[in-house]
């Protein structure tokens, strides 16, 4: 592939979307960029989320702004690695720029993305998990002959290395051994948000194994994990590896 392959990542939250930044981070040859469109999404909505402040005082709260620097001419890089969240996709953001990119969805069982969730938050609604925003964006981009790539994150981590030669093919790079190994500790790349999110990766040096984990919920939030499973079932009955 000639130029820079501008791959989108768009996740929910709770998921190893941090994890896989860093991987792409340590090829030599990537650019990674860590959910640009938050800003945009504290403003527009208003929610209250940890170091809201920080991220409003530090990023761009023009969506076109934003999109402008992620279809930029050849920033230098091979590889333009974008870490997207969803539903940061307010209803007021035009969605063609996404058309160009190579899209992949990140999905994970809401059961456990909601548990994750409630550790770091009092209460969560089913706009915060990006499900819906998920399944909008496979259909339009499906319309658009563009289906993107669905990954499940108990798939991706039962297999890493697999999961990332796919990608590299996808956009037509070699795998590298270095994307499955890292240093702990934060980057620069982070957004200000990491401290309250990123313990884990910050922990971590590579992929967590898979392992089953068991979740209990009860009331609003064990209705919510039943009221999205249809919505994830769908997208994961096409994930990539479905026989």
């Amino acid at each position: 592939m000639s130029g820079t392959a501008r791959l989108a990542m768009w996740s929910g939250p709770r998921n190893i979307s941090t994890a896989l930044m860093r991987s792409w981070e340590n090829r030599s040859d990537t650019l990674v960029v860590d959910e640009p469109l938050y800003a945009h999404y504290l403003e527009v909505t208003g929610i209250d989320h940890p170091a809201r402040e920080e991220v409003l005082a530090v990023g761009v709260t023009d969506w076109r702004s934003v999109v402008r620097d992620l279809l930029a001419p050849d920033p230098g890089f091979r590889v333009f690695y974008q870490k997207h969240m969803a539903h940061h996709l307010t209803p007021d953001i035009e969605h063609e720029w996404i058309y160009g990119l190579t899209n992949v969805l990140l999905i994970r069982d809401p059961r456990e993305v909601i548990a994750s969730y409630l550790r770091s938050r009092d209460q969560v609604t089913l706009d915060d998990i990006g499900l819906e925003l998920q399944n909008q964006l496979y259909d339009e981009l499906t319309g658009q002959g563009a289906e993107p790539r669905i990954i499940d994150a108990g798939d991706f981590l039962r297999d890493p290395e697999r999961h990332l030669r796919g990608l590299c093919d996808l956009i037509g790079v070699e795998f590298e051994a270095s994307m499955l190994r890292w240093e702990p500790g934060p980057r620069d790349s982070d957004g200000v948000w990491a401290p309250h999110w990123y313990a884990a990766v910050w922990a971590s040096t590579g992929f967590a194994p898979y392992r089953e984990r068991a979740v209990d919920l009860e009331g609003q939030p064990a209705e919510l994990a039943e009221q999205s499973r249809p919505l994830y079932e769908r997208l994961h009955a096409r994930r990539w590896g479905a026989a």
